[in-house]
Order: C-alpha cells, then structure tokens, then sequence
C-alpha cells in the first residue's frame, strides 16, 4: 500500500481537528497527487459526485505501536475503555482512516490535478491511499443506530471584535467552525483554564465557560 495524495489544509495540529469528517465545512482543503497519480484521465467524471470516500492513514501514530484491544475515546471522559472496534480511534491494528467530504471543485494546476473539498478530518499533510466515490443509495443509512455518546457537540464562540477583525475573512468562518466543536477532552471543564489550538499561522488561545467558547488572542507564530 502506498499514499497516492496528501492533504494540505489549516488543522496545523492534532489538537482541535473535528473527531468526525462534516463537522467543519467551512474549511476548505486541497488533495494534491503524489506524481505518479496525476493523470487527468483518472478524475474523468469524479465532478459527478457531490461527495467522496477518503481512505487515509493516521501518519502521527508510530508504526510500531502494539495492539490494544480496547481505547479510551476523549468523548467518553478518558476514562471509560470500549472496544477498539467500536470506536473510530487513532489507536488501530492498521492506521486507516475514513472520512466523508464534499467535492467543490476539481483544478488542474501545475502539480496536476487537485481536489478542493469542504469537512475534512485529516491534519495537514495527512497521507491518503484512495479516494472513492460515495453513493447515497448504497452509504447511507439515515435510521442506523449509534452511541449517542460519541454525537458532536457544540459551543457558542466568541471572538472580541478586535481579534476577529485581524482575521482573514476566509479563515474566521473556519476557525470558528472548530472551536464550537469543543476540542477540549471532555473531561476538562474548568472555567478558568486557558487552552490553546494551532490554525493556520495562528495560536489561538480561549477559555470555556458555560457552554460558551470565549477567545482571549489569535496570535501569529
């Protein structure tokens, strides 16, 4: 198995990337090929599909990592230990991951043709190993069932004018897709702990309280 593409995105960290694929639309991705991969003919249709399978690999955890049949999923306070299988964790026999994103629009450029999608869970420079088209009548299953304990929740985000307004426009919407998102463990509920998460070139760093995300600087590195 070999990577056929990166991503190249603003999720500069582990820290504050959505758990899940379309949590964060606002926030525009690019896939570029590797070289080998960057035949025209091998896009022809994709702009069909309103949608794509990303099959990825988790590249930030060792290779050499032992098995462990059970994790520790933040959503569940840390503490709680499930089934790997019954979890989307890092922690894998095989590092693979899946994710569900929106194609925007195909590009041809110099490094051949790259896809701009919308929700992507992958950090940048995640190496991905397939990408395949996702068919509504065949993937989705409105009525299936699931742990409501691993469900998105979300925050109000407040960003003072004075740093919102230093900014780019493109990435505030994006940015503030991820914080409402909470990227805190679940565990962590202390009103007066500041936290810091990397975008782009900046550090942002915020507090919780209440159901509400307040950002105290975005400062560029």
């Amino acid at each position: 198995m070999r990577a056929i593409a990166h991503i190249e995105n603003d999720y500069t960290e582990k820290f504050g990337v959505p758990r899940q694929s379309g949590l964060n639309p606002a926030l525009l991705s690019r896939i570029v090929m590797e070289p080998p991969y960057r035949a025209a003919e091998a896009f022809r249709g994709i702009e069909a599909y309103s949608h794509l399978w990303l099959i990825w690999e988790f590249s930030e955890v060792p290779a050499d990592a032992p098995f462990s049949p059970t994790v520790r999923p933040p959503r569940l306070g840390g503490n709680t230990r499930v089934g790997v299988f019954a979890t989307r964790s890092p922690f894998r026999p095989n590092r693979l991951g899946l994710s569900c994103v929106e194609l925007i629009r195909l590009e041809q450029t110099a490094e051949g043709p790259v896809l701009v999608v919308a929700g992507a869970d992958l950090m940048n420079g995640t190496p991905i190993v397939d990408i395949k088209p996702y068919l509504p009548y065949a993937d989705a299953y409105p009525d299936a069932r699931v742990n409501d304990a691993f469900q998105a929740r979300r925050l109000s985000v407040v960003i003072p004018d004075g740093i919102a307004s230093r900014l780019p426009a493109d990435k505030l919407e994006a940015l503030t897709g991820l914080l409402s998102l909470d990227p805190r463990p679940a565990y962590q509920e202390d009103p007066e702990r500041i936290y810091g998460v990397r975008f782009a070139e900046y550090n942002v760093r915020f507090r919780v309280e209440g159901g509400v995300l307040h950002v105290i600087a975005a400062e560029t590195e």
